[in-house]
Protein backbone atom coordinates (compact mmCIF):
# COMPACT_ATOMS: atom_id res chain seq x y z
CA UNK A 1 0.00 0.00 0.00
CA UNK A 2 1.33 3.48 -1.16
CA UNK A 3 0.67 4.80 2.30
CA UNK A 4 0.72 8.48 1.73
CA UNK A 5 3.40 8.39 -0.47
CA UNK A 6 5.56 5.30 1.01
CA UNK A 7 6.40 3.81 -1.83
CA UNK A 8 7.28 7.33 -3.77
CA UNK A 9 10.96 5.65 -4.56
CA UNK A 10 12.80 4.96 -7.62
CA UNK A 11 13.39 1.46 -7.85
CA UNK A 12 16.24 1.64 -11.03
CA UNK A 13 14.18 0.65 -13.85
CA UNK A 14 17.44 0.94 -16.15
CA UNK A 15 15.28 3.71 -18.07
CA UNK A 16 15.32 7.58 -17.92
CA UNK A 17 13.41 10.47 -19.76
CA UNK A 18 15.05 10.00 -22.75
CA UNK A 19 14.06 6.09 -23.07
CA UNK A 20 11.39 5.48 -25.51
CA UNK A 21 8.26 3.07 -26.02
CA UNK A 22 10.58 1.05 -28.01
CA UNK A 23 13.52 0.92 -25.61
CA UNK A 24 10.95 -0.05 -22.65
CA UNK A 25 9.20 -2.88 -24.43
CA UNK A 26 11.59 -4.65 -26.17
CA UNK A 27 11.55 -7.63 -24.18
CA UNK A 28 8.13 -7.83 -23.44
CA UNK A 29 5.57 -9.78 -25.55
CA UNK A 30 2.26 -9.47 -25.13
CA UNK A 31 0.97 -12.36 -27.97
CA UNK A 32 -2.94 -12.54 -26.88
CA UNK A 33 -2.98 -9.76 -24.43
CA UNK A 34 -6.05 -7.61 -24.98
CA UNK A 35 -5.77 -3.50 -24.58
CA UNK A 36 -7.99 -0.15 -24.55
CA UNK A 37 -6.50 3.07 -25.00
CA UNK A 38 -8.76 6.16 -24.72
CA UNK A 39 -7.19 8.82 -26.90
CA UNK A 40 -5.60 6.18 -28.82
CA UNK A 41 -5.60 7.94 -32.30
CA UNK A 42 -2.79 11.23 -31.72
CA UNK A 43 0.02 12.10 -29.86
CA UNK A 44 1.58 9.78 -27.38
CA UNK A 45 -1.79 7.87 -27.37
CA UNK A 46 -1.09 6.81 -31.10
CA UNK A 47 2.39 6.19 -30.20
CA UNK A 48 1.20 3.93 -27.17
CA UNK A 49 -1.58 2.02 -29.38
CA UNK A 50 1.20 1.29 -32.55
CA UNK A 51 4.19 -0.13 -29.19
CA UNK A 52 1.29 -2.40 -27.49
CA UNK A 53 0.44 -3.53 -31.43
CA UNK A 54 4.09 -4.34 -32.45
CA UNK A 55 4.36 -6.31 -29.33
CA UNK A 56 1.65 -8.71 -30.40
CA UNK A 57 -1.54 -6.99 -28.32
CA UNK A 58 -5.28 -6.88 -29.49
CA UNK A 59 -5.44 -2.93 -29.31
CA UNK A 60 -8.87 -1.08 -28.96
CA UNK A 61 -9.09 2.40 -29.72
CA UNK A 62 -12.41 4.12 -28.79
CA UNK A 63 -12.48 7.63 -30.63
CA UNK A 64 -15.06 10.62 -31.22
CA UNK A 65 -13.89 10.98 -34.50
CA UNK A 66 -14.02 7.51 -36.53
CA UNK A 67 -12.41 9.07 -39.21
CA UNK A 68 -9.60 10.50 -37.85
CA UNK A 69 -9.10 7.59 -36.12
CA UNK A 70 -9.04 5.31 -39.09
CA UNK A 71 -6.56 8.00 -41.03
CA UNK A 72 -4.49 7.75 -38.29
CA UNK A 73 -4.21 3.96 -37.29
CA UNK A 74 -4.00 3.41 -40.96
CA UNK A 75 -1.42 0.57 -41.36
CA UNK A 76 -1.26 -0.58 -37.61
CA UNK A 77 -2.23 -4.17 -37.32
CA UNK A 78 -3.76 -5.74 -34.02
CA UNK A 79 -6.36 -2.63 -34.21
CA UNK A 80 -10.05 -2.17 -33.31
CA UNK A 81 -11.30 1.02 -33.45
CA UNK A 82 -15.07 2.41 -31.53
CA UNK A 83 -17.14 5.12 -30.98
CA UNK A 84 -16.66 6.96 -27.78
CA UNK A 85 -16.94 10.16 -26.13
CA UNK A 86 -15.69 11.30 -22.86
CA UNK A 87 -17.91 14.46 -22.65
CA UNK A 88 -20.95 11.81 -23.02
CA UNK A 89 -21.67 9.26 -19.84
CA UNK A 90 -24.26 7.50 -22.55
CA UNK A 91 -21.51 7.20 -25.29
CA UNK A 92 -19.04 5.46 -22.37
CA UNK A 93 -21.83 3.49 -20.76
CA UNK A 94 -22.41 2.13 -25.10
CA UNK A 95 -18.75 1.59 -25.13
CA UNK A 96 -18.19 -0.70 -22.39
CA UNK A 97 -21.21 -2.52 -22.99
CA UNK A 98 -20.32 -3.40 -26.48
CA UNK A 99 -17.10 -4.84 -25.21
CA UNK A 100 -18.25 -6.88 -22.67
CA UNK A 101 -20.45 -8.43 -25.08
CA UNK A 102 -17.16 -9.64 -26.85
CA UNK A 103 -16.99 -11.68 -23.85
CA UNK A 104 -12.77 -10.85 -23.78
CA UNK A 105 -10.85 -10.43 -20.47
CA UNK A 106 -8.82 -7.07 -20.79
CA UNK A 107 -5.28 -6.94 -19.94
CA UNK A 108 -4.42 -3.43 -20.06
CA UNK A 109 -6.89 -0.47 -19.65
CA UNK A 110 -4.77 2.68 -21.01
CA UNK A 111 -6.41 5.62 -19.78
CA UNK A 112 -4.57 8.10 -21.78
CA UNK A 113 -7.34 10.79 -23.14
CA UNK A 114 -6.93 13.76 -21.74
CA UNK A 115 -8.08 17.48 -22.52
CA UNK A 116 -6.09 20.84 -21.38
CA UNK A 117 -6.23 25.08 -21.48
CA UNK A 118 -9.98 24.49 -22.31
CA UNK A 119 -12.43 27.48 -21.87
CA UNK A 120 -15.39 26.83 -19.11
CA UNK A 121 -17.47 24.27 -20.81
CA UNK A 122 -19.79 21.03 -18.97
CA UNK A 123 -20.44 17.70 -20.32
CA UNK A 124 -23.45 15.67 -20.35
CA UNK A 125 -23.82 15.62 -16.97
CA UNK A 126 -23.00 19.08 -16.48
CA UNK A 127 -19.76 18.74 -14.94
CA UNK A 128 -16.51 21.33 -16.00
CA UNK A 129 -14.57 19.22 -18.81
CA UNK A 130 -11.63 18.65 -17.81
CA UNK A 131 -12.56 17.22 -14.61
CA UNK A 132 -15.09 15.54 -16.32
CA UNK A 133 -12.71 14.03 -19.39
CA UNK A 134 -9.74 13.61 -17.42
CA UNK A 135 -11.05 12.24 -14.48
CA UNK A 136 -14.02 11.11 -14.05
CA UNK A 137 -14.69 9.28 -17.50
CA UNK A 138 -11.29 7.17 -16.62
CA UNK A 139 -13.62 6.18 -13.25
CA UNK A 140 -16.55 5.78 -15.34
CA UNK A 141 -15.21 3.95 -18.08
CA UNK A 142 -13.05 1.21 -15.33
CA UNK A 143 -16.10 0.76 -13.57
CA UNK A 144 -17.85 -0.66 -16.40
CA UNK A 145 -14.74 -2.61 -17.48
CA UNK A 146 -14.24 -4.17 -14.33
CA UNK A 147 -15.84 -7.73 -14.81
CA UNK A 148 -13.29 -7.70 -18.34
CA UNK A 149 -10.12 -6.49 -16.08
CA UNK A 150 -10.82 -9.11 -13.33
CA UNK A 151 -11.08 -11.54 -16.10
CA UNK A 152 -7.68 -11.09 -17.39
CA UNK A 153 -6.04 -12.44 -14.13
CA UNK A 154 -3.06 -10.17 -13.37
CA UNK A 155 -4.74 -6.85 -15.37
CA UNK A 156 -3.08 -3.33 -15.44
CA UNK A 157 -4.71 0.28 -15.14
CA UNK A 158 -2.13 2.64 -16.27
CA UNK A 159 -4.22 6.53 -16.12
CA UNK A 160 -2.04 9.12 -17.65
CA UNK A 161 -1.79 11.69 -15.18
CA UNK A 162 0.24 14.89 -15.15
CA UNK A 163 2.77 17.15 -13.40
CA UNK A 164 0.27 19.52 -13.78
CA UNK A 165 -1.19 17.84 -10.86
CA UNK A 166 0.95 20.31 -8.75
CA UNK A 167 -1.06 23.57 -10.04
CA UNK A 168 -4.00 22.49 -7.41
CA UNK A 169 -5.04 20.01 -5.26
CA UNK A 170 -8.64 18.91 -5.59
CA UNK A 171 -11.56 21.33 -4.31
CA UNK A 172 -13.40 18.94 -2.56
CA UNK A 173 -15.82 21.55 -1.67
CA UNK A 174 -16.35 23.00 -5.56
CA UNK A 175 -14.84 20.83 -8.02
CA UNK A 176 -17.29 21.76 -10.51
CA UNK A 177 -16.80 25.41 -10.04
CA UNK A 178 -19.97 26.40 -9.41
CA UNK A 179 -19.51 28.90 -6.69
CA UNK A 180 -15.89 29.91 -7.54
CA UNK A 181 -14.63 31.97 -10.43
CA UNK A 182 -13.17 29.39 -13.43
CA UNK A 183 -9.50 29.27 -13.79
CA UNK A 184 -8.00 26.78 -16.54
CA UNK A 185 -5.23 25.62 -15.12
CA UNK A 186 -6.82 24.95 -11.73
CA UNK A 187 -9.61 22.92 -13.47
CA UNK A 188 -6.95 21.08 -15.02
CA UNK A 189 -4.58 20.57 -11.86
CA UNK A 190 -7.34 19.19 -9.31
CA UNK A 191 -8.31 17.07 -12.40
CA UNK A 192 -5.14 15.43 -12.38
CA UNK A 193 -4.85 15.14 -8.47
CA UNK A 194 -7.99 12.85 -8.95
CA UNK A 195 -6.14 10.98 -11.63
CA UNK A 196 -3.30 10.20 -9.05
CA UNK A 197 -5.67 9.92 -6.06
CA UNK A 198 -8.18 7.25 -7.80
CA UNK A 199 -5.23 5.31 -9.02
CA UNK A 200 -4.04 4.93 -5.40
CA UNK A 201 -7.17 4.09 -4.37
CA UNK A 202 -8.39 1.44 -6.73
CA UNK A 203 -5.20 -0.60 -6.27
CA UNK A 204 -6.24 -0.94 -2.53
CA UNK A 205 -9.36 -2.16 -3.92
CA UNK A 206 -8.45 -3.84 -7.21
CA UNK A 207 -5.20 -5.42 -6.27
CA UNK A 208 -6.57 -8.49 -4.12
CA UNK A 209 -8.28 -9.48 -7.74
CA UNK A 210 -4.73 -9.43 -9.50
CA UNK A 211 -5.18 -5.51 -11.03
CA UNK A 212 -2.76 -3.64 -10.32
CA UNK A 213 -2.93 0.86 -10.88
CA UNK A 214 -0.76 3.46 -12.16
CA UNK A 215 -0.87 6.74 -12.51
CA UNK A 216 1.79 8.95 -14.41
CA UNK A 217 3.36 12.30 -15.86
CA UNK A 218 4.78 11.52 -19.61
CA UNK A 219 6.18 14.28 -19.27
CA UNK A 220 6.13 17.86 -21.48
CA UNK A 221 5.72 16.90 -25.15
CA UNK A 222 6.72 18.48 -28.40
CA UNK A 223 3.89 17.52 -31.34
CA UNK A 224 0.68 16.88 -29.77
CA UNK A 225 -2.81 18.33 -29.93
CA UNK A 226 -3.34 19.26 -26.04
CA UNK A 227 -2.28 22.59 -26.42
CA UNK A 228 -4.69 23.57 -29.19
CA UNK A 229 -7.27 25.62 -27.42
CA UNK A 230 -4.72 27.39 -25.26
CA UNK A 231 -4.72 31.87 -25.76
CA UNK A 232 -1.11 32.63 -26.32
CA UNK A 233 -1.43 34.69 -22.84
CA UNK A 234 -1.06 31.39 -20.35
CA UNK A 235 1.85 30.70 -22.29
CA UNK A 236 3.63 33.75 -21.87
CA UNK A 237 2.01 33.66 -18.17
CA UNK A 238 4.34 30.13 -17.55
CA UNK A 239 7.12 31.26 -19.41
CA UNK A 240 7.01 29.17 -22.27
CA UNK A 241 7.09 31.81 -24.97
CA UNK A 242 8.09 35.21 -25.29
CA UNK A 243 5.62 38.07 -26.37
CA UNK A 244 5.87 36.78 -30.09
CA UNK A 245 4.61 33.58 -29.28
CA UNK A 246 8.65 32.12 -29.65
CA UNK A 247 9.00 29.20 -27.61
CA UNK A 248 11.98 30.11 -25.32
CA UNK A 249 15.15 27.75 -26.21
CA UNK A 250 15.39 26.04 -22.51
CA UNK A 251 11.67 24.95 -22.84
CA UNK A 252 12.12 23.76 -26.56
CA UNK A 253 15.08 21.84 -25.50
CA UNK A 254 13.44 20.65 -22.69
CA UNK A 255 10.89 19.03 -24.31
CA UNK A 256 10.28 15.32 -24.92
CA UNK A 257 9.31 13.69 -28.49
CA UNK A 258 6.27 11.65 -28.85
CA UNK A 259 8.04 8.15 -28.94
CA UNK A 260 9.69 9.47 -25.33
CA UNK A 261 6.31 10.89 -24.09
CA UNK A 262 4.62 7.07 -24.31
CA UNK A 263 7.56 5.39 -22.95
CA UNK A 264 6.51 5.91 -18.83
CA UNK A 265 2.82 4.72 -19.99
CA UNK A 266 4.93 1.19 -21.57
CA UNK A 267 6.42 0.91 -18.52
CA UNK A 268 4.24 1.30 -16.37
CA UNK A 269 1.70 -0.82 -18.49
CA UNK A 270 4.57 -3.93 -19.24
CA UNK A 271 7.82 -3.88 -16.39
CA UNK A 272 8.19 -6.79 -14.37
CA UNK A 273 9.26 -4.37 -11.54
CA UNK A 274 5.49 -3.17 -10.90
CA UNK A 275 4.66 -7.10 -10.63
CA UNK A 276 4.08 -6.39 -6.84
CA UNK A 277 4.30 -2.46 -6.76
CA UNK A 278 0.70 -0.09 -7.61
CA UNK A 279 -0.96 2.66 -6.49
CA UNK A 280 2.28 4.71 -7.22
CA UNK A 281 3.08 7.82 -9.40
CA UNK A 282 5.61 7.23 -11.89
CA UNK A 283 7.68 9.79 -14.41
CA UNK A 284 10.81 9.42 -16.56
CA UNK A 285 10.22 5.22 -16.40
CA UNK A 286 10.04 5.21 -13.26
CA UNK A 287 8.43 5.72 -9.44
CA UNK A 288 8.77 9.13 -9.03
CA UNK A 289 9.90 10.77 -5.52
CA UNK A 290 7.56 13.16 -3.33
CA UNK A 291 7.80 16.40 -3.95
CA UNK A 292 7.36 18.57 -0.71
CA UNK A 293 8.77 22.32 -1.99
CA UNK A 294 6.78 25.07 -3.47
CA UNK A 295 8.12 25.29 -6.64
CA UNK A 296 6.88 23.43 -9.83
CA UNK A 297 9.26 20.67 -10.16
CA UNK A 298 9.53 17.06 -10.56
CA UNK A 299 7.66 14.32 -8.50
CA UNK A 300 4.38 14.53 -6.88
CA UNK A 301 2.27 16.34 -4.30
CA UNK A 302 1.60 14.46 -0.80
CA UNK A 303 -1.90 15.87 -1.16
CA UNK A 304 -1.92 13.95 -3.85
CA UNK A 305 -1.56 10.65 -3.00
CA UNK A 306 -3.24 11.04 0.24
CA UNK A 307 -4.94 8.35 1.53
CA UNK A 308 -7.57 10.53 2.99
CA UNK A 309 -8.04 12.31 -0.17
CA UNK A 310 -8.25 8.69 -2.13
CA UNK A 311 -10.92 7.44 0.23
CA UNK A 312 -12.68 10.87 -0.01
CA UNK A 313 -12.80 10.99 -3.88
CA UNK A 314 -14.07 7.68 -3.86
CA UNK A 315 -17.42 8.72 -2.59
CA UNK A 316 -17.32 11.80 -4.61
CA UNK A 317 -16.71 10.44 -7.97
CA UNK A 318 -19.93 7.93 -7.02
CA UNK A 319 -21.93 10.87 -5.91
CA UNK A 320 -20.95 12.70 -9.38
CA UNK A 321 -21.27 9.79 -11.92
CA UNK A 322 -24.29 7.82 -9.92
CA UNK A 323 -21.70 4.80 -10.05
CA UNK A 324 -21.58 2.49 -7.05
CA UNK A 325 -18.00 1.01 -8.03
CA UNK A 326 -17.46 -1.80 -5.25
CA UNK A 327 -14.80 -4.37 -6.96
CA UNK A 328 -15.43 -7.69 -6.05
Amino acid sequence: MNNNGALQKPIGSGFNGKSTSTEVIKTVDLTGKIAIVTGGSTGIGLETVKTLATAGARVIVPARNIEKAQTNLQGISNVEIEEMDLMNHNSIDAFAKKFLSSDRPLHLLINNAGIMWVPLRRCSRGIESQFAVNYLAQFQLTANLWTALKKAKGARIVNVSSQGHQFAPLNFDDPNFENREYETLKGYGQSKTAVNLFSLELDNRAKKFGVRVYSLHPGSIGGTELAREAPLELFIQMGFCDENGKMLPAVADSLKTIPQGASTTIWCATSPLLNNIGGVYCEDNDIAELHLGQDFSTGVKPYSVDETNAKRLWALSEKMTGISFQPN
